[in-house]
């Protein structure tokens, strides 16, 4: 069996092959801007490679499950399994040499992050008779290794870098060879590019990543401006896997495609306006109360399901008290107890308050909160199938705002003031109509942080700043340090916070 792989040509119309023995100790970096045809490039690897190592393929958009119906890779879906299982599969994945596409399209970015970054540390500490050679393909890589800090928070930052890191620093002991690819050289972790030998850089063009890619090159500045030039599908190699001096890749045809929308022009459909905009309007009232489930389920899984054991457990059946036996003389019937009234049922909205009241419930996701809301409503019978994670985040953000407060005409007139209001900054500035519509005090910064999720002061200044902008409120500072603000549309009622 050949270890060595066919990528394309060069210029001359020679093979370009790579080292696979050698790509397996030295790990590969591939960097190219957004339609370079970096995707091509890995998917050609792959396929060149399938069936001589083990694949592992970290799929942030789905680009990569074709390679399931072509060379058996599992598919393993993130948003179907929770962090014990995922972790479990990794686990699997390396005891049975299995090749998989972790697709992670149907999560949210900080979601994404977090699965993969549990997967790939699983992958990392798997017990030592199964460190067995297998190539870990991640896409995107700046999302997993980010250079800077973003808006994930500092929890999953520090858990993902970790996870990236030991794939490249120290996975090649344990047999994982880490194949990173990158739009951004800039945007990538330095620790993390820098353990890389083997380098395809495909075309960019701002200074920043063609500098970097030329100094991972070896090239001067004059030499780098190939980089720019480069055309779909062509990358400039380098690396003990490839060649030992700068070599320039076109990349051959791959047998399998994405599921990403074609980049070619098609013809527009031939119907005029009025039958277009028929098209558009047609039952819309109907499709947006529709509350069928948009996403199939996942395949069903052993998996007990411990809400359901809980529930299907007979309840406690006491045994009946002793009757004393000098207690023999015949009692009078006690009269029948009245019946107790009947509680009322709970609704969705009672269970969005309760979550309103749980400790730390605004420093907490918006998924994660909708899934233990969805959770509760099951254990107390609530029908909620028609409330998706768009309607919960309002429902919250009105709740925790001070929204269930209000009555009457003033309820009517706050509901028609927020109606446009985004959804992340609805909780702050209800709860700042709310204050001036019952002529209350104004929240101070630190209730406003808390309203909003941050324990940031700079970022509660922007926030005033953005909600000023859009005319939601009227901010003047005052001499005495404070900060006073008005919501407009509303009587003639001011409040006051600190400034920070």
């Amino acid at each position: 069996m050949s270890a060595h792989i066919d990528i394309g040509q060069d210029s001359g119309r020679q093979k370009v092959t790579i080292d696979l023995e050698e790509l397996l100790a030295t790990r590969l970096l591939v960097q190219g801007n957004s339609g370079s045809g970096k995707s091509h490039l890995l998917r050609r690897l792959l396929e060149e490679c399938a069936g001589q190592v083990q694949q592992v393929v970290i799929d942030p958009e789905g680009d990569f499950v074709t390679l399931a119906d072509a060379f058996g890779h599992v598919v393993i879906d993130g948003a179907a399994y929770s962090p014990r299982e995922i972790e479990a599969l990794a686990g699997r994945v390396r005891q049975h040499r299995a090749s998989v596409v972790l697709t992670l399209d149907e999560l949210e970015v900080e979601q994404q992050i977090r699965c993969a970054a549990l997967f790939l540390t699983a992958l990392f500490d798997a017990p030592r008779e199964h460190w067995y050679p297998a190539l870990v393909v991640v896409d995107e890589a700046q999302m997993f290794a980010p250079a800077a800090a973003g808006e994930m928070s500092d929890e999953t930052r520090r858990l993902t870098l970790s996870a990236m890191t030991n794939l490249m620093c120290r996975g090649r002991k344990r047999g994982l060879a880490g194949i990173v690819a990158t739009q951004r050289l800039a945007k990538l972790a330095k620790n993390v590019a820098a353990e890389a030998s083997n380098f395809l850089m495909g075309r960019t063009f701002l200074d920043i990543d063609m500098q970097r890619a030329a100094d991972l090159l070896g090239m001067d500045r004059r030499q780098a401006e190939r980089i720019r030039d480069l055309q779909r599908g062509q990358f400039l190699g380098l690396g003990p896997a490839i060649s030992r001096r700068p070599v320039a890749v076109n990349v051959g045809p791959v047998r399998t495609g994405g599921r990403s929308g074609g980049g070619g022009l098609l013809p527009l459909p031939e119907a005029d306006g009025d039958a277009m905009e028929a098209l558009l309007t047609d039952r819309l009232a109907e499709a947006v109360s529709d509350t069928g489930i948009r996403r199939p389920p996942p395949a069903p899984r052993p998996a007990v399901d411990i809400e359901q054991a809980l529930r299907a457990v007979p309840p406690l059946q006491l045994a009946p008290k002793p009757v004393p036996l000098t207690d023999v003389t015949p009692s009078a019937p006690k009269p029948a107890a009245p019946p107790e009234p009947a509680m009322p049922a709970a609704s969705a909205e009672d269970v969005v308050r309760e979550l309103a009241l749980s400790e730390g419930a605004t420093f907490r996701p918006a998924t994660a909160l909708f899934r233990d809301f969805a959770i509760r409503c099951r254990q107390q019978g609530v029908a909620s199938a028609q409330i998706d994670l768009a309607r919960f985040r309002r429902m919250f953000a009105r709740e925790i705002g001070g929204f269930s407060r209000l009555e009457g005409a003033l309820r009517d007139r706050v509901e028609a003031m927020i109606a446009g209001v985004d959804d992340d900054v609805l909780a702050p500035y209800l709860a700042m109509l709310v204050a001036e519509v019952l002529r209350e005090p104004m929240p101070d910064e630190e209730e406003l942080a808390r309203l909003y999720g941050s324990s940031s002061p700079s970022r509660i200044r922007r926030l005033l700043d953005h909600l000023e902008r859009n005319g939601l409120i009227v901010v003047r500072e005052e001499f005495g340090g404070e900060r006073v603000i008005t919501v407009p549309g509303l009587p003639d009622c001011e409040g006051t916070t600190k400034a920070a």
